[in-house]
Order: structure tokens, then sequence, then C-alpha cells
């Protein structure tokens, strides 16, 4: 399979703010856990970049997978360490086109 690049859009929902910041920073532990377990197994992030203007998102993350399995890997383990109860998200992945000539 073609290397996929995983566009992940997101923002923190409101119950996040109410956790104590040592249960937020638990949580991002798992978090950053999850992707060192990606990166380890092969993809390669690219950054976090923060959305200005008009959006329903706060943050656009991107990352780089061998292949779509490995990018349904990454999300199902930022899944497992409860990701999704805290942050509204949107998910694409694409494969990359030749370049025109």
């Amino acid at each position: 399979m073609a290397e996929v690049l995983w566009i992940h859009y997101a923002r923190a929902r409101s119950p996040w703010y109410e956790l104590s910041e040592s249960a937020r920073e638990e949580h991002l532990a798992r978090f950053a856990a999850a992707r060192e377990e990606s990166a380890a197994a092969g993809a390669r992030y690219a950054g976090t970049f923060h959305v200005r203007g008009w959006s329903d998102w706060s943050t656009v993350e991107l990352w780089h997978f061998p292949d779509a399995d490995a990018a349904f890997a990454h999300w199902n383990r930022l899944s497992d360490a409860a990701y999704t109860q805290w942050f509204a998200f949107a998910n694409n992945i694409g494969l990359a086109e030749e370049a025109p000539a």
C-alpha cells in the first residue's frame, strides 16, 4: 500500500477544562505514549498547528503512516487511551498524488 497522510482536527471538550491540572497531565501522558508507539511502528509526526480563522477546530495534527492500517492502529491507540472522551475531532486520510508535469 502507499504512504498515507493522516489529518486530525481537534478541540478540547468542555469537561477537559474542568479537570485538575494533574488529571490533564495524566491523560496527556497516555496520549503521548500512544503517539510514541505509533512513531516506533514507523509513523512520522509532521506537527501540530493552531487553526486560525473561522473553524470548528483549534488544532490540526499531521502524521505520515506507511499504510492505512497503521493510521487506523494509531487512532485505535488514542481511542483506547480515552482521547475521544476529552476531545471532539475529525479525521481524514489521503494518498499522495503524482506531482503535475
